[in-house]
């Protein structure tokens, strides 16, 4: 198999270390513009990836819609002048005015956000008016996920009262499915539209009530080739970008590559069968069983135990390996992997060329 991650200059890179491979980021984003077949369709989600020059790849290609998690992923958006930006999140607390803050600090990306009850409703309602902001506002609709969202019953009661609030304007629905983890497509394409007609009954009783015609945001990675196609759909994969083990092996008929791996070295040799290489947890994302990472040039390596600073793998023979070969891991869950490094090192042609910060990691960037 041809070695496409291997890297010529690896000895200038310190390990662990997060590398991204920029033509199969590149390679990526077009496969998800050609699924979606219109680029107006998609609006992906930027959490998996958290940089702005991964976020302006995607621009160039013509996508101009976002979803985030958090402020510093929307700022980050706004700083790189992305035209619409939606904080896939329901704002509390301090949150509200950094939102506001982040519209009158980036005016030439319109923001919006999610609002699932009333409460959190006339609080933003509240602080828009004190700012003279009017803002846009999703309505998280529960179609499954069970962690945010109204129930669909009460969605247009709630609607209902939210017309009543002159700083806020609904434009659409949020509808996320990330609960739909079926590996078979028809099966997931099941699972897929029930989801989506609940969520679907709500905008058929609601879009009279508006002069302009609403939009839902729907599903993500593991759905998103099902619900492009539906109208007045936009669509918000997120993991696509870089790819992952866990996707991989969950959505085997999704085209997408691994565009983004962890290396580390081997620094002990245990025992005859134990090596110790330098991948943590605080280097790999950890909330998944062992293991928690897959080496493409040691598929023979099995992680048998973590720490926060080492990685015990079991191999056939530790006579084969040598203090400082490199691993080239590929992460089971790529979106909080990115998260614990503050640069990716970027690789193009066997080369490290450049290095990007991961900006978004950070809770706080200006505001």
């Amino acid at each position: 198999m041809h070695e496409w991650y291997k890297i010529n200059n690896v000895e200038q890179i310190d390990s662990p270390a997060l590398v991204l491979y920029k033509d199969r980021i590149a390679d990526n984003i077009k496969l998800a513009v050609g699924i979606a077949g219109e680029v107006s369709k998609l609006r992906p989600h930027v959490k998996t990836n958290k940089i702005a020059e991964v976020c302006e790849m995607m621009m160039r290609s013509g996508i101009t819609k976002f979803k985030c998690a958090t402020i510093a992923e929307a700022e980050m958006l706004g700083m790189i002048d992305a035209p619409d930006v939606l904080l896939a999140y329901q704002p509390v607390g301090p949150k509200i005015e950094r939102l506001l803050s982040l519209i009158k600090a980036y005016q030439k990306t319109k923001f919006s956000c999610l609002v699932d009850n009333e409460q959190s409703a006339v609080l933003i309602n509240a602080a828009c008016e004190e700012q003279r902001i009017i803002l846009d506002i999703f309505i998280d609709i529960n179609v499954g996920m069970n962690r945010t969202g109204i129930n669909p019953l009460e969605a247009v009661a709630l609607i209902d009262k939210m017309m009543l609030l002159e700083n806020l304007r609904i434009i659409g629905l949020h509808a996320y499915n990330g609960n739909i983890h079926d590996t078979e497509p028809v099966q997931r394409l099941r699972t897929a539209d029930l989801s989506f007609d609940l969520a679907d009954e709500v905008y058929q009783r609601i879009t009279s009530l508006f002069p302009y015609k609403l939009v839902m945001v729907l599903g993500g990675t593991a759905t998103f080739p099902m619900h492009v196609h539906r109208p007045n759909s936009e669509c918000g994969p997120g993991t696509f970008v870089l790819w992952d083990w866990g996707y991989d092996h969950l959505l085997p008929e999704m085209p997408f590559e691994y565009a983004a791996l962890v290396i580390c070295r081997i620094i002990s040799k245990v025992d005859s069968q134990h090596i110790c290489v330098d991948l943590g947890y605080k280097a790999v994302a950890a909330e998944s069983p062992l293991p928690r990472v897959h080496f493409l040039n040691a598929p023979e390596a099995l992680p048998i135990a973590h720490s926060e600073e080492h990685l015990v793998l079991k191999v056939p023979d530790s006579s084969q390996y040598d203090i400082g070969d490199v691993f080239y891991g590929v992460p089971v869950h790529i979106c909080p992997t990115v998260a614990l490094y503050e640069k990716a090192f970027i690789i193009q042609e066997g080369i490290m060329t450049d290095t990007w910060k991961v900006i978004a990691r950070d809770r706080f960037i200006n505001f």
